[in-house]
């Protein structure tokens, strides 16, 4: 996983595609949001954000 983060870094730095660290992020939080949802007292409260 360590390895995957750090491909990303250096072909982000290297290559100047600064645009696609949120995009990145944000499918990230999604992502983290959308597990945490599927098993949790808080999955009414998180479905009513959409």
């Amino acid at each position: 996983m360590a390895n995957l983060v750090t491909e990303m870094w250096d072909f982000l730095k290297v290559r100047k595609k600064w645009w696609l660290l949120p995009v990145i992020v944000m499918i990230l939080l999604v992502g983290i949001l959308i597990i945490f949802a599927q098993s949790s007292a808080l999955s009414p409260f998180i479905y009513a954000l959409f």
